[in-house]
């Protein structure tokens, strides 16, 4: 088999057709996640915290150059110039986008789940009876009946 023909099996596919949209709509769905978050909740944390902005909490590591020319407090003035900075605010800021996330994907992952569960009629209902097992069956009451 050749190698073009091996891969366009593998790539029609349907679970890595559906692989494929999980990812693309996975993306958008993250931007959505960055949004609420850097847009809705973190200012709502800064207030709660009395104005903390956390994406621009940072502890700067290297020296600042001579020819810098920004803001030495700004995080984003620093990382352009090229300063080493350890960036914990723009970490907790991602991790309660992973978070947010996390909870969201459990969320659908539990009401799809209830979703496939069989409804109380459905489970009850017992499972029609095999042909096989009826042929049987009528077999044995035949040979119930028949004189000996």
């Amino acid at each position: 088999m050749s190698i073009a023909k091996e891969f366009k099996e593998f790539a029609l596919k349907g679970n890595v057709m559906d692989l494929a949209i999980g990812v693309i709509i996975g993306g958008a769905f993250s931007t959505i996640v960055n949004s609420i978050v850097k847009d809705l909740i973190m200012p709502v944390v800064g207030l709660a915290t009395g104005g903390l902005d956390f994406s621009n909490k940072f502890i700067r590591l290297g020296d600042i150059p001579p020819s810098f020319k920004g803001n030495p407090e700004s995080y984003k003035d620093l990382l352009q110039a090229g300063v080493a900075v350890f960036g914990y605010g723009s970490f907790i800021t991602v991790l309660i986008n992973f978070l947010i996330l996390a909870l969201i994907v459990f969320a659908m992952v539990k009401f799809i789940n209830a979703l496939r569960r069989p409804t109380p009629a459905e489970a009850a209902a017992p499972a029609p009876t095999p042909e096989d097992v009826l042929l049987l069956r009528e077999i044995r009451d035949e040979l119930k009946r028949a004189p000996r």
